[in-house]
């Protein structure tokens, strides 16, 4: 158990924040007064203050008031995460239902849960990406959900899965250890997908599909990273047959990257953009305002150079409209904001290298 919160000495907090008044909503202690320097500086002097006591605080404006907010670390799970197990089961059905169109299964029927290999790939991907950054905020003591699965009616079943943090991010070291936890975490779960899809039987479209006209085919786009682990356990990606295709386990892998590369697009609140700022500092902010427009670039090439059919271009067009929106918001800004070491630039620039592997300009195309 941990140990009960201690309110901390009104005189360790005045030496950067005078106090004119406080008050104890239940757990939650308030300090109303004046900052005596710039809110960075005071949040890097009591940040510690508070947290050596159990606490987590902010400062911010409430009524117009300068107020530092502090409330006790709640680093456990409390209780049943209901919402995480309703999201988790609804996530379940929906990627049953998607995997069962890949394994070319009637989604309506009983036969839908022999798509559960698809379903396992999916969410286990998209779950250890995000038990990757629950267990390193666990480790640096930075309070962290559990992971939320969304799902959705799509190709895969499902939007991802995301954690929500709250407070403070204690130093650039745990900023990097957080952000590059999920990709890399994710990548090896990733990698094992993969190679086990890949030794997996193909699946073959019935007759029936081959002769209608109104079918629809989904053509992926394989990233660079796939193709290698194809040419390396000696597998292939692609059949002579038409009808033929990779079993759906592989599609698994391919989610892992593409999901990998999004989120090292290193701009705001993404993995890659926690990682650039804990190697850069603010630097960072530089490279993430061009993000967006390489993002639009990309999408205006494929359209009107390449003249690729509108979904490749809309879903770079698309993320490049989120980069925006993210550069905006900017970055956490970590209270300790001293430089890396060498041993955490090298594994940063290393997943760096391993997202741009999982990138593909044209990932999918709908024909038909």
């Amino acid at each position: 158990m941990s140990e009960a919160p201690t309110e901390p000495p009104v005189a360790d907090v005045e030496d950067v924040f005078f106090v004119y008044e406080s008050e104890t909503d239940g757990d939650v202690l308030r300090y109303y007064g004046t900052p005596r320097t710039d809110g960075r500086t005071v949040m890097q002097e009591l940040w510690p203050v508070f947290r050596e006591r159990g606490y987590e605080v902010r400062l911010t404006r409430e009524y117009g008031e300068w107020v530092l907010v502090a409330e006790p670390i709640d680093l456990g799970v409390d209780g049943v995460p209901w919402t995480n197990v309703v999201l988790f089961v609804a996530t379940v059905v929906s990627t049953l239902f998607a995997g069962s169109l890949w394994y070319h299964l009637d989604p309506f029927s009983p036969e839908v849960v022999h798509a559960w290999p698809f379903t396992i790939a999916i969410m286990g991907v998209l779950g250890v990406h995000e038990l990757g950054h629950y267990v390193l905020s666990r480790h640096h003591r930075v309070s962290a959900s559990l992971p939320y699965f969304i799902p959705i009616p799509t190709l895969i079943g499902t939007m991802g899965a995301v954690i929500k943090m709250k407070g403070q991010i204690p130093s650039r070291k745990a900023l990097f250890d957080i952000g590059v936890a999920g990709p890399l975490a994710g990548l090896v779960a990733t990698v094992v997908v993969t190679v086990i899809g890949l030794h997996l039987p193909p699946v073959t479209a019935p007759a029936s599909l081959l002769g209608d006209p109104n079918a629809v085919q989904i053509e992926l786009g394989y990233p660079p990273l796939l193709e290698a682990l194809a040419w390396l356990v000696d597998q292939p990606l692609r059949y002579e047959d038409p009808a033929t295709s990779v079993n759906p386990v592989v599609i698994g892998g391919w989610v892992g990257m593409f999901v990998t590369f999004l989120n090292m697009i290193p701009v705001g609140q993404l993995d890659g953009g926690h990682v650039l700022r804990a190697i850069l500092g603010e630097e960072s902010e530089r490279i993430a305002a061009f993000v967006p427009l390489a993002l639009f670039s990309l999408a205006g090439y494929l359209h009107y150079v390449r003249d690729v059919p509108g979904d490749a271009a809309f879903i770079w067009a698309f993320w490049g409209f989120l980069a925006l929106v993210f550069s905006f918001v900017g970055s956490a800004t970590p209270i300790d904001d001293r430089e890396l070491g060498p041993k955490r630039i090298a594994i940063g620039v290393l997943t760096i290298v391993l997202g741009l592997l999982c990138f593909t300009p044209v990932p999918i195309q709908v024909v038909g």
